[in-house]
């Protein structure tokens, strides 16, 4: 909705630098009231014309190199993506009961939650080379949850793509809001997710008449695409290379599928 987009949103847009002979980035800053937040534009200069735009959501721990890179994996498929700042700073937690507290701060609140969040939409819809008309919004852990929750808000998205996120429930009213098409990439062997709530999930999802998908990858757990969760210490975070590869595909059908759709 857009009574959420109405904090100041300034950009101050930082040297473009080249990833590759094609991909370019540049970091924002933007603000969200008095919080200053720092994203991260990727996008192919060699494509002509308006493309689709894509935000990224970073995992509890903040807008890191994690993130980047999806940012840039989007980029090189075709989309300008925009990797939101959360947290603020550019902060990035290197414990977890630092990622717990910044995301408690944001997710308290939900309203404030979904405007931070639907701030880097707005950016995104006015970068040069956006199609304003064609977004989606993937996240990450914390950033899954956040994408749901902006398309809980109602917002104008072509669709959302949640990537081992922690399935908040919606209720009646929210469910009914939702715009975009859902896609949800969960692991089967995620410990943080109670199989309560992903039956209260998809039973909202069923009952509001959403288009949604949802697919369980045996064996993984919470953080199945990162590479190096494991070295966190918690037992619970795993890559699994399969199931990265899997859902990275899956999320090329989706992306091309919702951006296709005729208004």
């Amino acid at each position: 909705m857009r009574r959420l987009i109405l904090a100041g949103c300034w950009l101050l847009a930082f040297s473009v630098v080249p990833v590759s002979a094609e991909v370019q980035v540049k970091a924002v800053e933007y603000r969200d009231g008095d919080t200053q937040l720092r994203g991260y534009f990727a996008w192919d200069d060699a494509i002509e014309g308006r493309q689709p735009g894509v935000i990224v959501v970073h995992e509890w721990w903040g807008l890191d190199d994690y993130a980047r890179r999806r940012a840039e994996m989007l980029a090189r498929l075709g989309y300008v993506a925009f990797a939101v700042d959360m947290y603020g700073e550019g902060r990035v937690a290197e414990h977890a009961n630092e990622a717990k507290a910044w995301m408690q701060q944001i997710s308290s609140n939900v309203e404030q939650w979904q405007r931070r969040a639907m701030l880097g939409v707005d950016i995104l819809r006015k970068h040069e080379f956006v199609d304003p008309t064609r977004i989606a919004a993937i996240g990450y852990c914390f950033g899954g949850a956040t994408v749901m929750e902006m398309a809980y808000s109602g917002a104008d998205l072509k669709g959302v793509a949640s990537f081992h996120g922690s399935l908040p429930v919606p209720t009646d009213e929210q469910a009914e809001a939702i715009r975009a098409s859902v896609m949800v990439a969960h692991g089967n062997a995620d410990e943080f997710v109670p199989a309560e709530r992903i039956a209260a999930f998809t039973a909202a999802m069923e009952k509001s008449n959403v288009d949604w998908q949802m697919t369980f990858y045996g064996g993984a757990r919470h953080a199945f695409t990162v590479p190096g969760a494991d070295k966190r210490g918690i037992p619970n975070l795993a890559y699994n290379e399969k199931a990265d590869h899997r859902s990275w595909e899956q999320l090329q059908a989706f992306l091309k599928e919702v951006f296709e759709q005729t208004p």
